[in-house]
């Protein structure tokens, strides 16, 4: 049972992804019949800690409060990308997972179980501007850039900030039911049930590596997503065979030609519907779908919504819709 919950600060860490910790697990609510847990904020450098925010966090705790913790909890922090880690944390956590623990990053707090060896071989995720340098720093764990959180049992991983509390309640409820999840989100006034593996919200595809034989022939399939295109084409276009040029694609943005091509008039349609009052089937025709039927089946597929929900998300009820078509 989870009663004993630690969240492990660094120093800059984020008073956000801090707050979904204290807020979900740090509050006794046991009068509303939710459960009560022995919180406590853990201090990795010292008593006093600065925040990205410009104020600091003082506590009394430090890292022997973690290891009576059912959980341990590391929030995001400023520059976690790049930072090396003390190794006494690094061994807390691994002791933690060992004696049969459980350990949960939100957003950039999944370096640090990357640094103590604990994303090795297992499925995890973290924001999606981070996600490709997860993947670089760590090789051998098993990076999933777009979905909201992650559960590999032990080692629970989440996006940035907001998909926190996704995975704090999915904890919740696998500890104490659907009940008390729904009661706790009433409570804090958020869905009660976001699946981890419902999309982020990915502004722009992440940063492609150096492409030196394909280059031109991606900026050519960006300006030109409008158009039917096929690997015969591009190929010609590239100078090279069909066979050739799918290997080389391949190797040089880690994916296949129609996989890219599809992400990216995804990614134009949803810039549209953020700004502009288009019609989707209009949407449809300027990114390559032609149809609002296929667009909105594409557009469920990778982003778990639909094109009339995702521009109310953000533009608000207000904004221009047509009915989404089956």
């Amino acid at each position: 049972m989870l009663t004993n919950v630690a969240a492990l600060l660094l120093d800059e860490v984020h008073p956000f992804e801090l707050g979904v910790l204290c807020e979900v697990f740090g509050l006794d609510r046991s009068d509303e019949g939710l459960p009560a847990h022995d919180f406590a904020v853990v201090s990795a450098e010292g008593p006093v800690l600065n925040t990205h925010a410009g104020f600091t966090i003082t506590t009394p705790h430090g890292l022997e409060r973690l290891e009576e913790a059912d959980l341990i909890a590391v929030p995001a922090g400023s520059d976690f990308m790049r930072r090396e880690y003390p190794e006494e944390v690094l061994d807390a956590l691994r002791r933690a997972v060992e004696r049969g623990s459980r350990v949960l990053s939100v957003c950039s707090g999944a370096y640090v179980l990357g640094a103590a060896g604990l994303l090795d071989g297992r499925r995890c995720t973290t924001h999606w501007r981070h996600a490709a340098e997860l993947s670089r720093r760590f090789p051998k764990a098993i990076v999933e850039p777009d979905v909201l959180y992650v559960d590999e049992g032990q080692v629970i991983s989440s996006a940035g900030t907001a998909a926190g509390i996704d995975a704090c309640l999915h904890l919740i409820r696998q500890e104490y039911g659907q009940e008390a999840a729904n009661t706790l989100a009433r409570r804090m006034v958020v869905p009660p049930h976001r699946d981890g593996g419902q999309a982020q919200y990915i502004s722009r595809p992440l940063p492609r590596s150096a492409c030196d034989t394909v280059g031109s022939t991606l900026a050519w399939m960006e300006a030109h997503l409008d158009q039917e295109m096929t690997v015969e084409q591009l190929a010609a276009l590239a100078h090279m065979s069909p066979r050739t040029f799918a290997r080389r694609f391949q190797q040089e943005t880690g994916t296949t030609p129609y996989r890219w091509l599809l992400r990216q008039r995804v990614l134009v349609a949803q810039h549209l519907l953020e700004t502009s009052d288009l019609t989707i089937d209009t949407i449809a025709g300027r990114t390559g779908f032609g149809t609002a039927a296929t667009l909105r089946h594409q557009f469920v597929r990778s982003l778990g919504t639909t094109p009339n929900a995702y521009r109310r998300t953000f533009r608000g009820p207000s904004a221009t819709t047509v009915p989404d078509v089956a």
